[in-house]
């Protein structure tokens, strides 16, 4: 179906553009080293064409995936065993076998924090997307309007997907930083589905039903049928709509956008290699958004938290049941899907101009609740990074013997995360500080 002051930054260099150019007036002879220009023109040009960031949504844990404590007590440690990794000494859960003999193609950070005080999800999952908490207003922009913004709309398809049949939702609540934010709904995202069958769905539009890409060759009937829906709007909402309808049209008057929505096109041993589930279909669906160059692609696991939400498919909040729906649904659906997507960017040579970036919004209490399961926890989780200069076959980071906290490495919170992935897909600091965003930001430099 198709529903169609001072701006603190550091440069994956480590020198900030403000820095340089005061260098450079106050020292003639700086124009004599080559290395500092070679730098900060480097910092300029982007590592990575596509941004893929995959959010598990609903926050998975970290000790029954990626940083299991087998020699913690029984009540921290879980029931799952541990598999060896292609990385020498490091170890994941039994969970993910698959994600486990790719390890030489990811690096995994342990030291992930997030803000205290975003323990729940719409709240937490504002910051995991813009690096802020909601208040003080204007909600800050998510990390894709950001370079939307900067690279703007200069092909076939939009700069910004978030993979989701909707807005994300907790409990029946928005997330508030999914979008544009303060630089204004013209950089939110452009917002796509795929049911586990494949079927592309484009929620903003309500019109088209049973319509899916392939089959759109009609322009005097689409148009129709758009021009019959705008005529039921009030100004307000036509105002909006306008906006979404030239959008949704465009693409799909556009053959190659048309191409690039239609998983018809792979083959069914493809299709079958990222698994016929949602999450799955809707990976397949970002590698190609990724080949058709789309700079910036959010694919989210699920459109809600919940692990029982009827008509939503199965998120990360577990907080019944954790064991059980690791075991049987989630970490099997994402262990296929992701190294099948890693597998594509690599042996497709996308891997390069790509950046893959894959976390939640917050980790699972170290410690099982009453009810044999785990809760939300800020204070430490993991995330995966692949691509666009990222060294791989790598751990960054390490949390005590019980994964409370993290004892040693980098302090990465959501801001350094976005500040990251900014600055690798070309938007410098001085580029931050003119639209001033992620102010006070660093990379995380030993990614590289």
């Amino acid at each position: 179906m198709l529903d169609i002051g001072d701006f603190r930054s550091r440069t994956c260099s480590g020198v900030t553009r403000r820095s340089f150019l005061r260098l450079g007036s106050s020292l003639p002879m700086a124009w004599a080293l080559p290395g500092s220009l070679q730098k900060a023109r480097a910092a300029e040009t982007p590592r990575a064409k596509s941004v893929l960031f995959v959010f598990l949504w609903g926050a998975p844990s970290q000790l029954d995936t990626f940083d299991p404590k087998p020699d913690a007590p029984i009540e921290y440690r879980g029931p799952f065993g541990v598999i060896p990794t292609r990385t020498p000494g490091v170890h994941f859960t039994e969970l993910l076998p698959r994600m486990a003999t790719r390890s030489d193609r990811f690096t995994l950070v342990r030291s992930n924090v997030a803000i205290s005080s975003s323990s729940g999800h719409p709240k937490g999952g504002t910051v995991a997307l813009t690096g802020f908490e909601e208040q003080p207003e204007p909600v800050q922009p998510n990390f894709g309007s950001i370079i939307a913004k900067h690279r703007g709309h200069t092909g076939y398809l939009p700069p910004f997907f978030s993979l989701a049949s909707g807005k994300l939702t907790a409990g029946g609540e928005y997330i508030k930083g999914d979008g544009g934010g303060k630089l204004s709904t013209a950089h939110d995202p452009f917002m796509v589905g795929c049911s586990q069958q494949g079927e592309v769905d484009i929620p903003t539009l309500k019109v088209l039903q049973g319509l899916a890409p392939n089959r759109i060759s009609d322009r005097k009937a689409l148009l129709n049928l758009l021009d019959k829906q705008r005529a039921q709007l009030d100004s307000p909402a036509l105002r909006k709509w306008q906006r979404t309808y030239r959008s949704a049209y465009d693409l799909l008057m556009n053959p190659k956008a048309r191409g690039a929505l239609d998983l018809t096109r792979e083959s069914p041993a493809t299709r079958a290699r990222y698994g016929h589930s949602q999450f799955g279909q809707t990976a397949l669906l970002a590698r190609r958004l990724v080949e058709a160059e789309v700079p910036y692609i959010q694919l989210n696991y699920s459109r809600d938290v919940d692990a029982f939400n009827p008509g939503y498919e199965i998120g990360w909040d577990t907080h019944i049941y954790n064991f059980e729906l690791l075991q049987d649904q989630l970490c099997p659906t994402f262990d296929r899907a992701f190294t099948a997507l890693l597998d594509d960017l690599y042996d497709r040579g996308l891997i390069d101009q790509t950046l893959v970036v894959c976390k939640g919004e917050f980790g699972r209490t170290p410690k099982i609740n009453s009810r044999a399961a785990r809760d939300h926890w800020t204070n430490s989780y993991f995330s995966i990074w692949a691509g666009a200069g990222v060294q791989p076959g790598r751990v960054i980071g390490e949390t005590d013997r019980l994964g409370q906290a993290p004892r040693s490495g980098p302090i990465v919170t959501p801001l350094r995360v976005g500040t990251t992935i900014a600055e690798l897909a070309g938007v410098s600091t001085q580029a931050r500080a003119e639209m001033r965003v992620l102010d006070g930001g660093t990379v995380v430099d030993e990614l590289f």
